[in-house]
């Protein structure tokens, strides 16, 4: 009896490791890139004006989530038809691949105009990729977790995906405080996503050795195609998966992506203050979330997606006001606290979205209404928040843009059922 409850944590513990691994190297390459964002503007969208490459260079950014859905689409299938591993090593591989090119592409003054069209491909792949790594990883986890501790099981992605962004962070600061920016600038950038590949190879090794949830048998059951039976049967579970989703999306990548370029363009903060003070914020994330996590298990999903929504409706114009300070701590106070709210809706969010759906459309289910919101809100809230503050000249654009999805979300929760502790649907 000891050894067989042994063998049993060691394989969760396993798989929360191996679902932590991917996504702690998808958000690493994105975080590199958003805080890397004005040096890839410059070095592959020269401009007389710094503006015009910031905003291709984010451009690019988006574009990379725009590819999110297809590889949601196709990736889902492979989960909800083939399996939930097979879909977590394949995406692990491509964003490896993706990354480490990225480190090792000329630029424009090398190769022209090949350079942004061959950035362009690069992340268009890598978005596919993580467009199947954290719905994957998320069913996998809720699949092999016990009724009342699938939030702290499906918080390991979101822990990875942070830890992932800490390390991008870091890592920028840690090389701007090195090396100085004008190195950065020059050669210094293309070390953090050369470093990727050891995340990579770790992560696609490590997932050869997880185990298939026990849902899996029941799969072949159902002949229709996972997408097409998804976007028939429960299209309303997805509406409501992209509602929820939306403020934690737009919010996230506005303060913990887009800030750093902020800071340092419209506030004159130096790259390196800047990336510290953004470390900062993403390292509290981690004990709130975990946190979050285990009290959701106890109270259920709906109060801590509340806290969240309407926290960042009625908190987002204080701590944005308190990031237009000199002052760093001032600015960090801001973006933690934003942070703070992310983490515990994220606590929540997880598991709320894999409790909607029937383990035979739920990898696609999940995947279509999480890619689509992060697509077409997500990854482009930087690109919309540099057009705003560029067309009205007012600081506080991204502000009011945040509080409209916070309003959208919270009417979202206000329709979701309370699933905590329930079994999973068949």
């Amino acid at each position: 009896m000891g050894d067989t409850a042994n063998s049993t944590q060691t394989t969760r513990l396993r798989n929360a490791l191996a679902g932590a691994v991917g996504n702690a190297l998808e958000w690493y390459d994105f975080a590199i890139y958003g805080s890397l964002a004005p040096i890839i503007g410059n070095l592959f969208f020269p401009s007389g004006d710094p503006l015009t490459s910031l905003i291709a260079s984010f451009g690019v950014f988006a574009v990379g989530y725009a590819a999110r859905p297809v590889g949601g689409v196709v990736l889902g299938y492979v989960g909800d038809r083939i399996g939930r591993k097979t879909t977590l090593i394949i995406s692990v591989s491509l964003m490896g691949v993706g990354t480490t090119c990225i480190g090792l592409l000329p630029t424009f003054s090398q190769i022209g105009v090949a350079a942004p069209i061959l950035l362009l491909l690069l992340r268009l792949m890598q978005g596919m990729s993580v467009g199947g790594e954290y719905p994957g990883s998320i069913v996998f986890l809720s699949e092999h977790a016990p009724p009342k501790r699938r939030a702290l099981f499906t918080s390991w992605p979101v822990i990875g995906a942070f830890m992932g962004f800490l390390l991008g962070n870091g890592a920028a600061a840690i090389l701007g405080g090195m090396i100085g920016d004008e190195a950065l600038q020059q050669w210094g950038w293309r070390i953090p996503f050369l470093l990727g590949a050891l995340i990579a190879l770790g992560g696609a090794v490590f997932r050869r050795h997880i185990s298939e949830p026990p849902t899996l048998g029941r799969l072949e059951m159902h002949g229709d195609i996972p997408f097409v039976e998804a976007v028939r049967d429960y299209w309303r579970q997805i509406l409501q998966i992209i509602c929820l989703t939306l403020s934690l999306a737009v919010g996230f990548y506005l303060m913990l992506v887009y800030a750093s370029s902020y800071l340092t363009e419209y506030m004159h903060i130096s790259t390196s203050s800047a990336f510290e003070i953004n470390t900062y914020a993403l390292m509290i994330m981690i004990p709130i979330l975990a946190i979050g996590a285990l009290v959701s298990d106890r109270i259920g999903r709906k109060p801590l997606l509340y806290t969240a929504t309407i926290g960042t409706l009625f908190l987002s114009w204080p701590l944005w006001s308190l990031m237009h300070h000199q002052n760093v701590y001032l600015i960090f106070a801001g973006q933690a606290g934003f942070a703070a709210l992310f983490a515990i809706g994220y606590a929540a969010l997880s598991s709320a979205m894999v409790e909607a759906l029937p383990s035979h459309v739920r990898c696609s289910g999940v995947a279509i209404g999480y890619n689509l919101c992060q697509g077409l809100f997500g990854g482009t809230a930087p690109l919309v928040a540099t057009y705003l503050l560029a067309r009205t000249s007012d600081d506080f654009a991204p502000v009011y843009y945040l509080m409209i999805t916070a309003v959208i979300s919270t009417i979202a929760v206000y329709t979701l059922k309370e699933t905590a502790g329930k079994p999973l649907p068949d």
